[in-house]
């Protein structure tokens, strides 16, 4: 069976459900992005959101996909780099107690956690301070980390460290892995577009990207960034949200709707959608049903908090993946 290693950062996700969007406002965060901010910030941020409802949980992109991968049945494993404090040793066992290889890092940097608020409307806004996570360095990453795995994915917010990224990826062709990448936020991808756009063309197999990230990459409207992106890569997936996704592949194409849900909260829903798809191209299935699973446990993690399913909800899934793959 095929075998995913994931690497982003390692971060803990303290999620809030805002009651107003003038909190946004008042720290100068743009609806629906992902802002880098500083300890004093994060911390401001936590003072001003006592009393609303919180959560908090192991997180980072990557490390949601390989939680979901894993829950499906896929032997994973996660590089990341954590602080040795109380939120590192919950990242830390969250990995393990889902049978996650963690294979991780140490900083003298507190662990980075992400501050994610969480509008009236499911919309989600992240204050990310990373911590510990951007310590990652690139000399931590040698060839031994991908031996005996057949993908590697990778999120797109590693790109702020070019060095890192570039050296990343190259390895991951060099030891003959297939390469997934998840797209950043929208305004992450802007800021690195020409960096990105090279780093795909060279070494990435498949690209995930959501309408905005998909239009930051080549300015253009979702189906037309379909195209030019299917044309640097192997495959690629627009996420349309509420319209579904678009996936592409030479002459081959697919417009997969969405899974209905009663939606209370959009965090993790890419990340999901990504496990899902990936799961099915572990599983050799069709492009068209590796959309419709990632459709299934993207719409599914929208029905609760945060970007983890309890077990009996992974057992329910599981069950509707079955009939997903006949």
């Amino acid at each position: 069976m095929s075998k995913v290693l994931g690497i982003g950062n390692a971060l803990v996700d303290i999620l809030t459900r805002l009651e107003s969007d003038e909190l946004l406002d008042e720290f100068s965060l743009p609806r629906g992005s992902m802002q880098l901010v500083s300890l004093e910030v994060s911390n401001r941020l936590l003072t001003s959101t006592l009393g609303l409802v919180k959560k908090q949980s192991s997180g980072g992109s990557a490390a949601n996909t390989i939680h979901g991968l894993a829950n499906l049945g896929i032997e994973t494993g996660f590089v990341g780099k954590i602080g040795k404090d109380h939120l590192g040793d919950l990242f830390e066992q969250d990995l393990l107690a889902n049978n996650i290889r963690a294979l991780i890092f140490y900083s003298l940097e507190e662990t980075g956690r992400s501050i994610a608020l969480i509008s009236r409307d499911s919309e989600r806004t992240f204050a990310t301070y990373l911590g510990a996570a951007i310590d990652l360095d690139v000399e931590d990453i040698t060839s031994d980390l991908y031996a005996g795995y057949d993908y590697l994915y990778m999120e797109g917010y590693l790109v702020q460290n070019h060095e890192l990224f570039s050296k990343t990826l190259r390895l991951a062709k060099t030891n003959k892995l297939m390469v997934i990448l998840d797209m950043a936020s929208y305004n992450v991808v802007r800021d690195n577009r020409d960096f990105l756009y090279r780093n795909i063309s060279d070494f990435v197999d498949i690209v995930l990207a959501n309408e905005q990230e998909a239009r930051s990459l080549t300015g253009k409207t979702p189906e037309k960034a379909l195209i030019d992106i299917a044309g640097i890569t192997d495959i690629a997936v627009v996420k349309l949200g509420q319209e579904g996704s678009l996936i592409k592949r030479k002459e081959e194409e697919h417009r997969i709707n969405i899974v209905r849900a009663n939606s209370i909260d959009s965090t993790g829903a890419g990340d999901l959608y990504a496990a899902g798809f990936l799961y099915g191209m572990c599983k050799n299935l069709t492009l068209e049903k590796c959309g419709q699973t990632g459709a299934l446990l993207g719409a599914r993690i929208t029905e609760v908090i945060g970007a983890k399913l309890s077990g009996e909800q992974w057992k329910l899934v599981r069950e509707q993946v079955k009939q997903i793959c006949g």
